[in-house]
Order: C-alpha cells, then sequence, then structure tokens
C-alpha cells in the first residue's frame, strides 16, 4: 500500500488550531478508508522566522518537493519584520517557485449555511503566476517602479503558455460538471494583455467542442455573480480577477471563511483556505476549520485522480460529508452563530465520520 507523504505547514494567527483540528479529522477519514499517510510538521511563517530567520525556509520548499502535496495554513505576512515584508509572502513564493499555477477555488452552498444568493455550485480557476500581481510575474524583482516620490508603474505579464494552461485545466473540469466555461476578461479596454488571454481561451475552446462557452468583461461579471450565480459552471480568468471574484463569490455563498482552494500544476498541489490568519482570535480555540478542511478534501481528490486511488477520493468525501452534516445538524463555530470551539467542532466531524458505514 502506498504511503502519501503530506506537509503540514501551520502557519501563523489561527492556522495552528485550524490546521491541528483539519488532520485530525484526515487521521480519522484515512484510517476509516485505509488510506496510509505520513503527516510531515514543516516550519512556515512566524515559526520559520524563529528557527530560520525566514517565513518560508529553504529547506521547508526542498521537503516539499519530496511529499505528494501540502496543507498550507494562513500567514500574517503583514506583522512580519520589514527585511521579510519586502519579500514574496510564503504562499506567493510557493506558488512562484514550484509553478503552482492553477488555483481552484469552487463555491458552493452548504447545508445549513445562508446563501445570499440561494443555490450555487461554481468553480473559479485563477491563473497563479502571470498578470497584475506584480510579485509573482517576474524571474527578478517585483514588477513595481517608483519613478519619482509621487509615480509608481506597475507591471502586467500575460503569455500565451499561461493562458493555455489555465484554460485546458479549467475546460478539463467543465468535462467532469455540466460542461459550460465562462472567461473572464477586459479586453474592451486591456485589448492586448486580457485580449490575448481571451483569444487564447477561446482557441483551446475548440478542442473541447462539448463544451458550451461564454465570456463577460470582469465589471459585468461581478454583477452576474451577484444577481445569477447559479447559472455559473466553471469560470476561468487570470491571477487578480480570478483573486477578487472567488472572494465575492465566497462570501456569496455564505464566508469567505468557509471557502477552500488548492494551488496545484501538474506534479504538485497545495491546500490552502482563501482566509486570513486572524490574529486577532489566535488562540481562542474558536476559529473556523472548515475552509482548511474543504481545502484538503480537494487535495486529496486531486492526489486521487493524479495516482489513480479510489481510497483517496473516498476519503476527502468522507470528511466533506462528516463536515456538512455537522453544519446541518447546527454544530458550527461562534462566525457561524453556534457555540463549538474549534477543536469541538473537529470532534463533531469525527464522529460522524466514525459512525459513516463504509460504503462509500
Amino acid at each position: 500500500m502506498t504511503t502519501y507523504r503530506l506537509g503540514v505547514l501551520a502557519g501563523d494567527g489561527i492556522g495552528p488550531e485550524i490546521v491541528s483540528a483539519t488532520v485530525e479529522v484526515f487521521k480519522t477519514a484515512a484510517y476509516k478508508s485505509g488510506v496510509d499517510i505520513e503527516w510531515i510538521d514543516l516550519p512556515m511563517g512566524w515559526e520559520g522566522i524563529k528557527q530560520y530567520n525566514e517565513p518560508l525556509p529553504e529547506s521547508t520548499v526542498k521537503a516539499l518537493e519530496d511529499t505528494h502535496g501540502w496543507i498550507l495554513g494562513p500567514h500574517d505576512s503583514a506583522a512580519y519584520p520589514l527585511e521579510h515584508k519586502q519579500k514574496r509572502n510564503p504562499s506567493g513564493e510557493l506558488r512562484h517557485t514550484l509553478d503552482l499555477f492553477a488555483n481552484i477555488r469552487p463555491a458552493k452552498t452548504m447545508p445549513g449555511i445562508e446563501s445570499v444568493v440561494g443555490e450555487a455550485d461554481l468553480v473559479i480557476f485563477r491563473e497563479n503566476t502571470e498578470g497584475f500581481y506584480a510579485d509573482r510575474n517576474m524571474f527578478v524583482g517585483h514588477g513595481e517602479w517608483q519613478i519619482t516620490e509621487d509615480v509608481v508603474v506597475t507591471s502586467g505579464v500575460f503569455t500565451r503558455k499561461a493562458a493555455e494552461r489555465i484554460a485546458h485545466a479549467a475546460f478539463k473540469m467543465a468535462m467532469k460538471r455540466r460542461k459550460k466555461v465562462t472567461i473572464v476578461h477586459k479586453a474592451n479596454v486591456l485589448r492586448l494583455s486580457t485580449g490575448l488571454f481571451l483569444n487564447v481561451c477561446h482557441e483551446v475552446a475548440k478542442q473541447y467542442p462539448e463544451v458550451t462557452v461564454d465570456d463577460y468583461h470582469i465589471d459585468a461579471m461581478a454583477a452576474h455573480l451577484v444577481r445569477r450565480a447559479k447559472d455559473f459552471d466553471v469560470i476561468v480568468t487570470e491571477n487578480m480577477y480570478g483573486d477578487i471574484l472567488s472572494d465575492l463569490t465566497g462570501e456569496l455563498v455564505g464566508s469567505l471563511g468557509l471557502a477552500p482552494s488548492i494551488n496545484a500544476n501538474a506534479n504538485l498541489a497545495m491546500a490552502q483556505a482563501a482566509h486570513g490568519s486572524a490574529p486577532d482570535i489566535a488562540g481562542l480555540d474558536i476559529g473556523n476549520p472548515t475552509g482548511i478542511m474543504l481545502s484538503t478534501a480537494m487535495l486529496m481528490e486531486w492526489l486521487a485522480e493524479r495516482h489513480n486511488d479510489d481510497k483517496l477520493e473516498k476519503l476527502g468525501k468522507l470528511v466533506e460529508q462528516g463536515l456538512y452534516q455537522s453544519l446541518k445538524d447546527g454544530v458550527k463555530t461562534k462566525d457561524l452563530g453556534g457555540n463549538s470551539s474549534t477543536s469541538e467542532f473537529a470532534k463533531a466531524i469525527s464522529e460522524k465520520i466514525s459512525q459513516t458505514v463504509t460504503s462509500l
């Protein structure tokens, strides 16, 4: 039986609490599913600074390359010493260094959670390496220049390669879902840059004739999501637009604090919740681990396909179903109007998993 080596980067703020809760739940599900996982703790964030004077130590990055995937807890890079603030934050550094080009962010209504837009089930494919995020689109440097005290110039980079590979990832997912892809751009104004992204996505679309394709300007798309989120299936867009829209859709279906995601390429994947580190409630055992738990379930699904192992997919579904049933039963953390602590919430999910008949 394969032993899957998964890195665990707990991070800052509520990170250690919600990541620990997630690992405990997945240990229960792994035992139930017959999956062997070795959990490898690696320093990141303040722990990395304390041990190595680096928020993302080189030893951590090298260790990750020898894993099947990893969980990345939230980081509080805004509070790091100035010398570290000037660098890419741990998340951005991993995406850039390891070329995790696809940021996959679903937004789905959950039982027991009020949705602003009613029923919705969509997933955003965000190109993760280029666009207008200046800290990620350069081999060296950050892509921003302060010409004078009052003038700053920022670059955006768009390439055919990046557009093609995120488009293929989106269309492949659409083939497994409702066979519909929406391309988001601003080609009416940014004609060359997002125009290239739009045109390449349409070129890729011709290789997936079963998929229905449409496209919208970013500003119109934001309005459409608020009005009719249920009509959308797979959305593909560039880096900054994908970041903004996925935060919006996360909040529309319940809360950004519940929103999961993975960052992936063909060989590596990183589970990372969309929310931040919430340092104001760190150590109080009240953080909501839903986002990182569902992100880890996504990681299991990615690993199942990558390694052709159905047990991993069943493992992820066990956790997802246990979590949804707990929410439906009213077991919620304080941010959702409940009274369960982080550890109590995780315990409830583990109990649901233990009680599940293993016919999944």
